[in-house]
């Protein structure tokens, strides 16, 4: 049914049941798994008046960034290959999540995109958006979304 399963994780317990989930259904159809964390290109200030950040400082947080992104998707390949499923560990940087989704779901030619909605209403998804509503409207291929 499916040969390569995308999964994007933001090492949050929400997402770590669609992590769940993708790895059970990887295994089932026999799939390969691309398990996928977009980390930010570089911290700003959204304030206006804000202190700049010194390029040391920058570099220091993108660090840290990839860092604990490589730490998230190398648990959910662990995790998968202890299911026997074949799994690529991926970090982008975007600061556009629903795009850097798609395009890694286009690039390595996934037929399927699992991901997490944390089910924000009102005011909450007005601010914050919704990636994976994005992604839903977007995506040329089918996006599997778990609650």
């Amino acid at each position: 049914m499916y040969e390569k399963i995308l999964v994007a994780t933001d090492g949050s317990n929400l997402s770590k049941k669609a992590v769940t989930s993708a790895i059970s259904l990887a295994a089932l159809t026999g799939a390969d798994l691309v398990a996928l964390k977009v980390v930010p290109r570089y911290p700003q200030s959204y304030f206006e008046g804000g202190l700049a950040l010194q390029a040391a400082e920058v570099g220091r947080i993108e660090k840290q960034w990839a860092d604990e992104g490589q730490a998230v998707v190398d648990d959910v390949k662990k995790k998968a290959e202890l299911q026997g499923v074949k799994t690529r560990a991926l970090i982008i940087k975007s600061d556009i999540v629903s795009d850097a989704v798609i395009a890694a779901a286009k690039k390595h030619k996934c037929d399927l995109i699992v991901m997490a909605s944390h089910g924000r209403r009102g005011v909450k998804r007005l601010l914050l958006g919704s990636e994976t509503q994005q992604v839903l409207t977007h995506s040329h291929i089918p996006v599997l979304v778990l609650r």
